[in-house]
């Protein structure tokens, strides 16, 4: 008890021993906190217990305040103490739901699950800014477009932004500029050592603020992903007549469409050998049967006999005989079965479940 009085009797405004009703000892009484203390009170315990408290999330003004109170709360007694965490852990009880703060928190929180249209009104007409950290936005942004906003902007700024990324995601960006851009914002990154973590957070926040100001494109994919996608289903003699007709127009596009379209003959470059059952699962066995006895030209004979040969034995034997019972199929008939592989396969696509294997010579 000695102990315990001299740590009540070093705190500021300590509140003195009092002796209980039957006179036989001492108690302590919680000191009277107000509730910036208590708040000082409850982070100092958190981080005294390891907490990650993202308190870089709190305004500025905020921050200063509770580095302040910090400073200034001296001894705490356990009575105090133990007092403060029980209110605190009744608070917490207490609360049923939690909604951000403001129209920025709000915006953030419903981030990619409204319009993005939506989105960037509401944050342009209210001029409210992104809480939290804007270089988390930023490296989710595709290195190519980060790559756009480095050429429009100053060589400096571009530096810090190449610092303030992952090592991969930085090399990335660097690979979609042209080289003397690249050089000069890499030796840029030399003069960085000074800058100070006020600029580099308004950095932060003016190239994410030219995110909202850019338009919100109408549709999800590039214009050579959507023609491939199309001809994706057309006939072969469709798609061969439109690819040549491309590279009339524009040798460039249709480059890009190529690269978008996925065939049936393409499977055995594009596809793993593990994701074969998969995929055929996906896949009605008198549509299998089909594209598999209709195959007839060089690519498309190989693509069959990569999927038979990715499957059980017993499976592929069973199809062999019924491709030999089936004989002659109309290239109609071939096309469009050929036509549901490749959709099951963009189906495992779409959900994550496969990836294609990347054709030589792709990479940047």
């Amino acid at each position: 008890m000695q102990d315990t009085n001299l740590l009540v009797q070093m705190a500021p405004d300590a509140q003195v021993p009092a002796p209980d009703q039957d006179g036989d000892a001492a108690r302590v009484v919680p000191r009277p906190l107000n509730n910036r203390e208590k708040a000082a009170v409850v982070v100092r315990l958190l981080l005294n217990d390891g907490a990650d408290i993202p308190l870089e999330e709190l305004p500025d003004p905020l921050q200063e305040q509770l580095t302040h109170q910090l400073g200034k709360m001296g001894l705490v007694d356990r009575v105090t103490l133990a007092a403060v965490a029980q209110e605190f852990a009744d608070a917490l009880d207490g609360v049923g739901l939690s909604f951000p703060h403001g129209l920025a928190g709000a915006l953030d929180a419903v981030n990619g699950k409204i319009a993005p249209a939506t989105a960037a009104r509401l944050r342009k007409v209210a001029g409210v800014r992104q809480i939290g950290d804007p270089w988390q936005r930023l490296r989710e942004v595709p290195a190519e477009d980060l790559a756009e906003m480095a050429k429009a902007e100053s060589t400096e700024i571009a530096a810090v932004m190449l610092s303030k990324l992952e090592t991969a995601k930085a090399a990335q960006l660097l690979g979609h500029l042209p080289g003397p851009t690249a050089r000069r914002i890499t030796y840029a990154v030399s003069k960085t050592a000074n800058v100070t973590p006020e600029a580099v957070e308004r950095i932060g926040w003016s190239l994410a603020a030219q995110l909202d100001q850019r338009p919100t494109p109408a549709f999800r994919d590039g214009p050579g992903a959507r023609v491939g996608a199309i001809l994706n289903q057309s006939a072969a003699t469709t798609r061969d007549g439109l690819l040549t007709a491309l590279d009339e127009e524009d040798a460039d596009f249709a480059n890009t469409v190529r690269q978008s379209i996925f065939i049936f003959a393409h499977i055995p470059a594009r596809i793993q050998p593990r994701d074969i059952p998969a995929i055929l699962r996906g896949v009605d066995q008198p549509a299998l049967v089909t594209a598999l006895a209709g195959a007839s030209t060089g690519d498309d004979l190989a693509a069959a006999e990569f999927l038979l040969s990715n499957m059980s034995t017993r499976m592929a034997d069973n199809l062999r005989e019924e491709m030999a019972e089936r004989g002659k199929v109309k290239q109609a008939d071939t096309e469009e079965a050929m036509s549901q592989i490749v959709a099951a396969i963009r189906a495992l696509l779409d959900d994550g479940a496969i990836t294609l294997v990347e054709p030589e010579g792709t990479e940047e």
